[in-house]
């Protein structure tokens, strides 16, 4: 599971509906998620490259030079 979570707000309250692991009584602290324009699938890619680039840094498997140069091809997308 992702340690992120969405929520909406309904009737003035927050309410996450997706399973979570956290213990019974833990405090979460959330921040409001800015605008950022994407679609469902462009929040799903960005999702599972976050959670791939995740298990990369536990397993130590990143190399440096390659996520700089991925990094370089995505700047042109930021506009």
């Amino acid at each position: 599971m992702s340690s992120a979570l969405r929520a909406k707000v309904q009737g003035g309250r927050l309410v996450v509906d997706e399973p979570t692991s956290f213990a019974e009584g833990t405090v979460l602290e959330l921040m409001v998620a800015d605008n950022d324009d994407l679609d469902d699938a462009e929040r799903a890619h960005l999702d599972e490259a976050l959670e791939a680039s995740l298990a990369s840094a536990r397993e130590g498997t990143i190399d440096a030079d390659e996520l700089l140069a991925e990094i370089a091809r995505l700047e042109p997308a930021r506009g």
